[in-house]
């Protein structure tokens, strides 16, 4: 662009090139072409003349001279002013009307003032406005005492009197309304509403000639003079906004084109001006000007230069000639806000052109050194400032009250930019009003006040809003209080008079048109109102008093008033929004070429950080320093980036915003930072994107959110104790209402949660606040507001607002009362005079136009009132002051709304006024919390019934947070549903949810997630009560007492062997600290569609490659062991997360083939619970994990063997022969002692971990395996005989006494021989419990009552044994055993099918794990079986073949004597290595015990799942799971009226007795019959007991009831076939191509849905119809109830759609474009993650989401790969319309991608995208780039790939990457922008990433 206009021949140079041509000619020679013409007033006897040139016109005396205008005319007229004037007297002599148009500024209105003033006409003045309407220019009624009269309005009266009407601003009125004039400007002739008829002067005059003027008044005609005529002035639209002109009316008109003055004239003015300037530097400015108001420059879209305001700029450069033009140019023309980046350059060229950037150079810097009032000039301060060094005093206007010296207000911190900009503005100050430019929150309205103050001036400030008409500004209508009608003067109209400064703050808001009606005031300080008052300039005002010799009373008498000379406009602005469109969202470019002519501009440029820690200090001094700094870090940073959506986190963080979270810092020290900026942005209801770039931004500034560690304990109760309320920390005193009937009652459980967001709420009560509570419906935003107004004692008023809220209903409401309007104060007005609490619900329902009112309300305490009167917040101004309310002290507000967004489409309260109050997000309470409210709501309803809910609910939110599901579903639903089971405990609970859910029962997709949601917790809905599917149960083999064992402890040395033992402490080796990481527990439950003994499952996240070896339980957590390589994972039952430690790098040396460990887990006990010591058995290695803190200690048991070396290893491990492995008995790991020994060994080694010691015993045998059977007695088997012994230990052994060990043989006998049992019998135990059965268990499984020590011991050949008596009682133990009937070690495992090929074949030695538990509370050994060892023949009928499963639980019940297999069903995923796998154990299930009636179980691809086998709490939990399913026995429902009389049911009886015993229903007569009453039978009512004659009891179950016939299911089917088919062969589309596309299409259909749903409710959103005033029919319009009065016809308002501004821009379509990865390691990598086809259908939902959103969205697809980065897959203009061109895209991509070459353009291809996207018109731009580019391999840093990403702020771009690489995705992710990059470790995501792209960024504004 910039090279552009400094290369000669483009359009601005050639512009530039004829001005130096022009400039030339003028400053050469005199060379003007046309003669020249003079204004001359001659005198005569007849009259006076006046004469331009050769025309001359004869004056008349006006009747009315006081509406002349005066002191228009200057002294020399420029030629080119004369030659207009000239024209318009021609036009005048012809009786023609003129019409002025021409570009912006007060020029033309001037030429016409001054023609009038030259010829004494009197002048009819009327700025036109939207509001315009006819009765504005012809009549109006107004009511006299009782009766309507019609005033005539300005048109009748100038035609009538023969005034001239000025009509200014034709553009502006609406089309319809200015035809009226159409007949009075032709033929003079206009019929009005009173029955009078205006009648031209020449046909008046002929019948005046027939008849007498008595009888034309009764005929009610007028005569329009001869002298009336019309000047109307206008703009051309279309060059600058408006209404075109109606072609009739434009007809009626001749047109002059009133330019600027030529450059000639312009700079002679100029001169005159600025005496003290360079003459250079004059014509300079001029040049730019000229230059910038061509042709050339308006098709660049740049607005015109504001010629006429450089007057006002060389009257501040003549008193500071040291200025830089450039800043002045600013402020004429602030281009830095009103263009982008284009036009800037632009006129940065013209500037540099013109050598105009001297501000290149420091700005002057200037600050005021005093103020002071000017001695001999009245209302005149001389401020004296210090511009670069040098002391310059001029005169400004001044106010009345005492001026204040600079920086003397406590309130006002000065800092150097804003002493700068108080200079600045001071300078402008003197020649005209200024508006200051700035974000919301920066201090705008601060240095307005300050400005007032430092120049005695009172302020008016005028809040602005959207639907402002011109009326509001002026005046408003209102009646007397006899009831006649009056016009009251708005604030604006009394500043003016008084001279105040007038604020006007939000010019950005209002419309032009009716901001037009002031432009007359601001350039001519004049102005007309509707009751025909004028308001005159000083000057004027007194010049018109001299000539006409009148008295101030007499003007008054005549409605002219003077406007004061001090009187000044002081606007506030937000920054325009470049390039916006209207109506757009973001806010508009509302500074165009009209109002640039009305004001000077000042920026109010965002503190330096200094500057702000500065203020922030000052302001609140006790806060703590390093925490402002960490804020300001933060906000500084966010402020600078060009991302929007940081500058929209910034905005959040104005200056105000951070005062006050530093007033509440410093007021509570301790808090967060963290928390207090989450709460300014909301970030909990921010799209995710803004979340996750705000996250990013605190990491970056090191502003963690330190949890509370006392959060938890810390007690959040609410008390109230001697008049003071106490919530959690923070205490206020209760407040003593005077109105107890408001204080709000309300039914609250307290729970955690709304407890701290209560102490929040009155820890900012407390300072002073106002409150503004979001969040989702339904999570108790009005019950916590009632709560706390009701703590507080607090009376409140309620204001509920909604669409059709206006700015008149939020403050009072008019009514009418024997023809007088009366005002009904709203709650609003009476909360602020009573100090009472005003609550505002819905806020996000009324319009924000509406509800921005409320903004000066808060921030200055003041407001206009509908009646005139004013709310006032300083007592001491409102003494004296008639119509004021002052503000309570006590009133505040709360404001309820919507969190902003999708599903609510409220309209953005938070984003226009949220920092403005101080923002608390009320989400839904915590689970805990959440469950201890609604136990209170439900305390009858199930523990386990109110978890389930919980749980189900809170995964529904998250869904909703993450754009999975629409509805955010809220506590408010689950109470509901509580209610409904505490009043209904039979109605099941999947039941009662569908009282919620049935909203979404016809969405298909949504149906199915809710679905799948609630049965993941266990929620059985669409469960059958039938559908129980328990294992079979078989029955157990007798019990039989099969022999005793002997413990030997006679005299007999052999018998009795002492061991001994020696103790030594451990070397602890350590600590290293690994990482716990921990994975998210997706726990599924069970028992959602049918009940088993399944209770929950879900997945350990490991690799495929991984194999478990070892699972074991404490309490609730379950610990499992995998050992290739070593892990160990950790999950509660219960639990959210998985903890995961991998000892890598402990064992190093797992490499296939050479070494396979194989690892025990033991958790110990208190004190060291969480600790777990893990041992490998091959290296006897015996670590110590702490699962907290990730501390890895090696325990070293024996000093002198080291663990193998590696050259030992290999040559250990080939040797033939099995080792013994060491192993470890954790039995009491509880206890934390455990016992270690080795296989073939004599040693046991006890390991104490508290004590840190280990005791070692010798034995004198070689051990086989070891039974702890109590803590002081342990059965040990002898390793080749079998031979059982029992060792008794001293409890405790110490160093000192070291204790002996006592080992007594144990001796077997069966009960037929009597001793010396054949050794046959001996049982090998595979599992002997270490306690007791409990007594009842022991004589239940005996059949006899008995009470003795036990132990219950499982071995091959019995399903379970019971030693009696044994290991206490001396005597022989009897042993009773449960024989099976084939010993489990003869049965062969069958090598067959699926096992086969897991298992690889042969089975190497025995597993390592027996995989066998006892359950002794419920009377239950359980172990795990391969299928091949369970009677399948027996466990299913014949027909049924059996399922694939990875093992059977059998499960032997000694209470019921039954036996049971439950299947295991087979793990998803194996590990390849099979033989290692079969080492560990026989099925593929390990098998933990898991509380007190239930079992764990891993199977080997890591699937864990909970079962319940315990008999009692099997049947407990299918109570339950009826409970929650519903009582429906099928039974149909009867309504039964009951009366009191009559017999319903008479005495019961058996009833006759039917010989045929045939079946009756019903009847109250035959015995037997199902369903009547009375008599005996089933399921009736009423008779004296059940009696079946064997016929079956048909219950027709509901469901059955309720299902379709299967024919008309089958019609259903074929007719949906038959329609699939024939659309197939209209788009030409084989079904295997239908069938391939539906695979990528349903994996994104959800997606999809929700995409559209969203865009849908945009759309609608975008088509609301809004109000149209001034209608003829329709509701009444409250503002116009006075005109109503009055009789008038257009008071009413409608909705309808609101056609588009003319002249504003065409809304533009959105542009996407998806730059998708195509290249070769795509479809390489596909085989691992499926990369390829996710991103098919990432691509395929980008199609499916827009079809028919071409209007809205316009997107197109290009692929990159190592061929280019234009591959082209879809064109903008060609986009897929059906199936088939979709999978078209879809196969080019896949074909492509495999034979494309190699490389990687995702860099350049991204450049590429943003460059060509740039340069396309369109509302917002988007680039979304696919790539799973490694940029690391290519060389590429990821700086660069970030830079690349924000290159252009227009486009946003995002980056999904296709992580693949290890940690090297999560790196780049720290690098590039938050929020604008993705890594995808897994490709499932890419679809919902880009759908969360969409969600919060391309619908946010649509």
């Amino acid at each position: 662009m910039h090279s552009q206009i400094l290369c000669s021949g483009t359009a601005a140079a050639v512009a530039a090139r004829r001005m130096r041509n022009v400039l030339g000619a003028v400053l050469g020679r005199d060379g003007w072409m046309w003669r020249s013409h003079e204004v001359k007033l001659l005198n005569t006897s007849s009259g006076d003349t006046v004469k331009i040139g050769e025309i001359s016109y004869k004056l008349k005396t006006p009747r009315n001279p006081e509406l002349v205008p005066v002191k228009h005319i200057s002294d020399s007229l420029p030629q080119t002013v004369v030659q207009h004037l000239r024209w318009i007297m021609q036009k005048d002599l012809l009786g023609q009307d003129v019409f002025l148009i021409g570009p912006p500024g007060p020029l033309r209105r001037s030429i016409a003032m001054q023609y009038l003033e030259l010829t004494k006409r009197e002048v009819e003045y009327v700025a036109l406005s939207r509001d315009t309407t006819e009765t504005d220019l012809k009549q109006r009624r107004e009511i006299r005492s009782g009766t309507a009269f019609y005033i005539d309005q300005c048109a009748v009266r100038a035609a009538t009197q023969g005034r001239v009407l000025v009509l200014e601003g034709l553009e502006k009125a609406e089309r319809n309304v200015l035809p009226v004039l159409n007949n009075l400007l032709e033929n003079r002739e206009m019929q009005l509403e009173d029955g009078r008829f205006l009648m031209s002067y020449q046909r008046y005059d002929q019948l005046l000639q027939e008849h007498t003027k008595e009888e034309l008044d009764s005929w009610k005609i007028v005569r329009v003079s001869e002298d009336f005529r019309v000047i109307a002035l206008g703009l051309p639209v279309p060059k600058y906004k408006g209404n075109p002109l109606d072609p009739p009316l434009r007809s009626r008109f001749q047109a002059r084109d009133v330019y600027y003055l030529p450059f000639k004239d312009q700079l002679e003015l100029l001169y005159t001006v600025g005496p003290n300037i360079a003459a250079e530097r004059v014509s300079q400015l001029l040049s730019l000007a000229t230059t910038l108001c061509s042709q050339e420059s308006s098709n660049l879209g740049l607005p015109d230069f504001p010629v006429d305001n450089l007057l006002p700029a060389l009257h501040v450069l003549n008193a500071l000639p040291m200025l830089s033009s450039q800043q002045l140019i600013q402020r004429l023309y602030p281009y830095n806000s009103i263009l982008g980046k284009d036009g800037r350059t632009a006129v940065e060229g013209v500037l540099s052109r013109f050598e105009l950037l001297d501000g290149r150079r420091k700005i002057a810097p200037s600050a005021i050194l005093s103020v002071s009032r000017t001695k001999d000039l009245e209302g005149h301060a001389d401020v004296a400032l210090l511009v670069a060094d040098k002391d310059v005093t001029f005169q400004v206007p001044a106010g009345v009250k005492e001026l204040q010296p600079p920086n003397s207000s406590p309130t006002f911190i000065s800092t150097p930019s804003h002493s700068q900009l108080m200079a600045e503005m001071m300078q402008s100050h003197m020649v005209k009003d200024i508006c200051l430019i700035g974000a919301k929150g920066c201090g705008k309205s601060v240095i307005a006040r300050e400005f007032a103050e430092m120049l005695g001036y009172s302020i008016e400030p005028v809040m602005l809003y959207q639907d402002m008409t011109a009326r509001d500004l002026l005046q408003q209508r209102c009646t007397l209080p006899n009831g006649d009608t009056a016009w009251r003067p708005s604030p604006l109209v009394t500043a003016a008079i008084e001279g105040k400064l007038l604020v006007l703050d939000g010019i950005h808001r209002v419309n032009l048109g009716t901001l037009a009606v002031l432009s007359r005031l601001l350039h001519d300080r004049e102005l007309d109102l509707y009751d025909g008052t004028r308001l005159l300039r000083w000057d004027r005002y007194q010049t018109l008093k001299e000539q006409l010799q009148f008295t101030d009373q007499q003007l008054q008498e005549r409605s002219i008033f003077p406007i004061h000379p001090s009187f000044r406009v002081l606007a506030l602005a937000e920054p325009p929004i470049v390039g916006a469109s209207t109506n757009s969202s973001r806010g508009q470019q509302w500074l165009g070429p009209e109002l640039l002519t009305m004001f000077l501009y000042h920026t109010v440029s965002p503190m330096a950080r200094a500057e702000e820690m500065k203020l922030i200090q000052g302001l609140t001094p006790h806060v703590p320093k390093e925490a402002a700094e960490q804020l300001l870090h933060l906000t500084h940073s966010l402020r600078k980036t060009n991302d929007a959506t940081a500058q929209s986190l910034a905005s959040s963080l104005s200056t105000r915003q951070l005062l006050r979270i530093c007033r509440r810092l410093s007021q509570y020290p301790e808090e967060s930072i963290a928390h207090a900026v989450n709460k300014a942005c909301l970030s909990r209801f921010l799209p995710s994107l803004a979340r996750a770039s705000l996250d990013k931004s605190l990491a970056n500034c090191s502003i963690q959110d330190t949890p509370d560690p006392a959060e938890h304990t810390r007690d959040f109760s609410c008390s109230v104790k001697d008049g003071v309320l106490t919530i959690g920390s923070a205490s206020a005193p209760v407040y003593d209402a005077d109105d107890k009937m408001k204080v709000p009652d309300v039914l609250f459980y307290d729970n955690l949660q709304h407890m701290m967001v209560m102490e929040d709420m009155l820890k900012d009560f407390l300072l002073g606040e106002h409150l503004l509570l979001v969040g989702n419906q339904g999570v108790g935003k009005n019950k916590i507001v009632d709560r706390f107004l009701h703590l507080l004692n607090r009376p409140r008023e309620y204001l509920q607002l909604h669409r059709d809220t206006t700015v008149q209903t939020l403050t009072l409401q008019p009514s009418v009362r024997d023809g007088i309007i009366m005002y009904e104060d709203s709650p609003l007005v009476k909360a602020v005079k009573l100090g009472h609490i005003l609550v505002i619900d819905e806020a996000d329902k009324a319009p924000t136009n509406v509800t921005c009112i409320l903004k000066t309300l808060v921030e200055s305490g003041e407001m206009i009132l509908a009646d005139g009167r004013r709310i006032i917040s300083d007592r001491r101004e409102a003494e004296g002051r008639p119509n004021t309310i002052v503000m309570h002290p006590d009133f505040r507000m709360l404001v309820l709304a919507n969190r902003p967004g999708f599903p609510f489409l409220g309209n953005d309260f938070f984003g226009a006024l949220g920092d403005i109050f101080s923002c608390h997000a009320v989400d839904n309470p915590k689970p805990q919390a959440e469950l201890a409210m609604l136990k209170q709501y439900g305390p009858n309803v199930p523990d386990a019934t109110l978890q389930k809910l919980v749980a189900a609910f809170g995964e529904l939110r998250s869904m909703a947070d993450q754009g999975t599901i629409t509805y955010p579903y809220s506590t408010r639903e689950v109470v509901n549903i509580v209610k409904h089971l505490q009043k209904f405990p039979d109605e099941g609970l999947a039941n009662v949810v569908r009282n919620v859910f049935d909203f979404d029962s016809y969405n298909k997709d949504m149906r199915e997630v809710l679905i799948e949601a609630l049965h993941k917790h266990g929620i059985p809905i669409g469960a059958k009560p039938s559908s129980v599917k328990l294992a079979k149960e078989l029955p157990l083999p007798e019990v039989k007492m099969t022999g005793y064992w002997t413990v030997n402890q006679g005299g007999n040395a052999r018998r009795k062997l002492l061991c001994p033992s020696e103790t030594r402490p451990i070397d602890i080796k350590g600590p290293v600290f690994l990482r716990v990481q921990s994975y998210p527990c997706n726990r599924q439950e069970s028992r959602a569609l049918s009940f088993s003994e399944e209770k929950a499952h879900w997945q350990i996240p490991m690799n495929e490659v991984n194999i478990i070896c070892d699972v074991t339980t404490k309490d609730d957590v379950v610990y499992v062991a995998t050992c290739n390589p070593v892990s160990l994972y950790s999950m509660k039952e219960r639990g959210e997360t998985i903890q995961c430690m991998e000892l890598y790098d402990v064992f190093p040396r797992t490499i296939s083939g050479v070494w396979q460990p194989f690892v025990t887990i033991a958790p110990l006990g208190s004190p060291l619970d969480g600790q777990v010591v893990l041992h490998e058995e091959q290296s006897n290695t015996v670590l110590h994990l702490d699962m907290v803190t990730g501390a890895v200690r090696r325990l070293m048991l024996s000093p002198d063997t080291d663990p193998p070396s590696a050259t030992r290893a290999s040559s250990w491990w080939s040797s033939k022969e099995p080792q013994g492995g060491h192993k470890m008995c954790h039995d009491f790991a509880h206890k934390n002692w455990l016992l270690f020994y080795k296989e073939d060994g004599n040693q046991l080694e006890v390991l104490d971990v508290l004590e840190g010691r280990v005791h070692s015993i010798s034995l004198p045998i070689n051990l086989k395996s070891v039974f702890l059977v109590a803590e002081d007695r342990w059965l040990l088997l002898e390793s080749n005989t079998n031979k059982k012994f029992l060792l008794t230990k001293p409890m405790h052994m110490n160093a000192e006494d070291s204790g002996v060990c006592q080992l007594h043989s144990v001796s077997e006998d069966s009960v037929s021989t009597g001793h010396g049992a054949s050794s046959a019998e001996v049982a090998v135990p595979q599992m002997l419990s270490c306690e007791q059965l409990p007594n009842e268990n022991l004589s239940a499984a005996l059949d006899q009552n008995i009470v003795s020590p036990n132990r219950i011991l499982a071995d091959t050949g019995s399903f379970a044994r019971v030693v009696v008596g044994f290991p206490d009682l001396v005597s022989p133990n009897e042993v009773y055993s449960f024989k099976r009937p084939v010993d489990l070690s003869v049965m062969k495992s069958a090598e067959t099918g699926a096992h086969m090929f897991l298992r690889g074949g042969l089975r190497s030695g025995a597993a390592k794990q027996e995989n066998c538990v006892s359950l002794l509370s419920a009377n239950q050994v359980v172990r795990a079986l391969p299928p091949s060892k369970v009677p399948l023949k027996e466990v299913y009928p014949k027909d049924v073949t059996p399922p694939m499963t990875a093992a059977y639980l059998e499960v032997t019940d000694l209470n019921s004597k039954k036996v049971k297999y439950i299947p295991v069903p087979r793990s998803m995923t194996v590990s390849p290595y099979t033989s290692w796998l079969s080492k560990v154990s026989e099925s593929d299930v390990l098998i933990a015990a898991l509380g007190s009636g239930g079992v764990v179980t891993v199977d080997m691809g890591g699937y864990v799942r909970l079962w319940e086998t315990g008999l009692d709490t099997l049947q407990r939990s299918l109570m339950e799971w009826r409970n929650m399913i519903g009582t429906e026995d099928g039974r149909p429902i009867q309504i039964t009226i009951q009366r009191d009389s009559g017999l319903d049911v008479s005495a019961p009886k058996h009833g006759k007795f039917d010989p045929k015993n045939a079946p009756h229903v019903g009847g109250n007569q035959w015995a037997g019959g199902t369903g009547g009453r009375d008599t005996a039978g089933l399921g009736g009512k009423g008779g004296p007991y059940r009696l079946d004659a064997g016929h079956k009891v048909y219950q027709v179950s509901q469901a059955e009831k309720d299902a379709v016939p299967e024919e008309v299911r089958r019609a259903a089917r074929e007719m949906g076939e038959k329609a699939f088919k024939e659309r197939l062969k209209e788009i030409d589309m084989s079904e295997y191509d239908a069938a391939t596309y539906e695979r990528f299409s349903n994996a994104v259909r959800r997606q999809v849905q929700s995409l559209r749903i969203i865009l849908d409710s945009l759309q609608a959103k975008g088509k609301e119809r809004q109000w149209l005033k001034n209608q003829a029919l329709g509701e009444l319009d409250d503002a116009k109830i006075i005109d109503g009065l009055t009789g008038e016809k257009a008071i009413y308002k409608r909705r309808g759609e609101l056609d588009p501004e003319l002249g504003s821009p065409q809304q533009k379509p959105k542009r996407l474009r998806v730059l998708a990865d195509v290249s070769g390691s795509m479809y390489r990598f596909n085989g691992v993650d499926g990369r390829l086809e996710r991103s098919m259908e990432a691509v395929c939902m980008v199609m499916e989401a827009l079809e028919s959103y071409e209007h809205k969205f316009k997107y197109d697809i290009i692929g990159h790969s190592g061929d280019g980065y234009d591959i082209e897959l879809v064109r903008a203009d060609k986009v897929p319309k059906n199936n088939k061109q979709r999978l078209k895209v879809l196969k080019t991509m896949h074909a492509h991608s495999q034979f494309c070459m190699s490389g990687d353009y995702t860099l350049e291809g991204t450049e590429a995208s943003i460059r060509e996207l740039a340069r396309e018109e369109a509302d917002e731009h988007f680039v979304v780039v696919l790539s799973d580019a490694n940029l690391e391999r290519y060389g590429i840093r990821p700086e660069r790939f970030a830079q690349a990403l924000t290159s252009d702020p227009q486009v946003n771009a995002f980056a999904i990457f296709i992580g693949s690489l290890g940690d090297q995705a999560e790196r780049l992710q720290k690098t590039l922008p938050a929020g604008r990059s993705f890594v995808a470790m897994d490709t499932k995501q890419i679809p919902q990433i880009l759908q969360q792209i969409f969600t919060s960024t391309m619908l946010a504004s649509v």
